[in-house]
């Protein structure tokens, strides 16, 4: 890949397969080597999946080992501006990537940014920003996998968008059992005029 292009190539990977395999620092020396730009760890193994904890403390040795001299991204259980500030300065990472925290939240990326740069929380997204990004989800995978296949892979984020709306069960209930797109719309229409008004904590609560 680095031989076929100009552009620069980056790689982004996990500690290694399995527990008797954490050969992270090595890859990511051999990977610089060859020529990749910069190297984004996942603290688990291939074998953990996303079960248990990441480790961090590994992906601070790939950062302190002298010989690497690209940057070096931590990746694994960001999910709050909080959390990213404190795994930033406490591991010596160049930059954060979010993963699962992304999903149904994107809004996770300004509330991080705007923490680094101010220190201040920002207020949670409105009721009206969740729904715009929920239905342009849909209208994106719609128009990617066709009407049927993207209403149905569309099911598993509405939880996400409207986690800690109180009551929603009914609604999402709707939401994952219906086959129309027009009645989707009209679905979220209910949900904005239920909601009214509630906005703050009582969206991420």
């Amino acid at each position: 890949m680095v031989r076929s292009t100009k552009l620069p190539v980056t790689v982004k990977t996990r500690l290694g397969w399995d527990d008797s395999s954490r050969n992270i620092e090595e890859v990511a020396e051999r990977l610089q080597d060859v020529g990749i730009q910069a190297l984004t760890v996942h603290g688990r193994t291939r074998v953990q999946m996303y079960k248990g904890e990441a480790d961090w403390r590994l992906i601070a040795k790939v950062k302190e080992n002298p010989r690497i001299q690209i940057p070096i991204f931590g990746n694994g259980d960001i999910d709050s501006p909080q959390k990213a500030l404190e795994y930033k300065n406490r591991y010596g990472v160049d930059g954060i990537m979010i993963g699962r925290a992304a999903i149904g939240y994107p809004w996770i990326f300004r509330e991080i940014k705007h923490f680094l740069a101010t220190g201040e929380t920002l207020a949670p997204p409105t009721l009206a920003e969740r729904l715009d990004a929920c239905r342009r989800h849909l209208l994106g995978s719609v128009q990617w996998k066709g009407e049927k296949l993207g209403i149905l892979e569309m099911r598993r984020h509405y939880a996400n968008y409207l986690k800690g709306l109180p009551h929603i069960k009914d609604f999402r209930t709707r939401l994952v059992t219906t086959d129309s797109l027009q009645e989707l719309e009209a679905i979220f229409d209910d949900i904005a005029t239920h909601y009214a008004g509630i906005e703050g904590e009582a969206l991420v609560a």
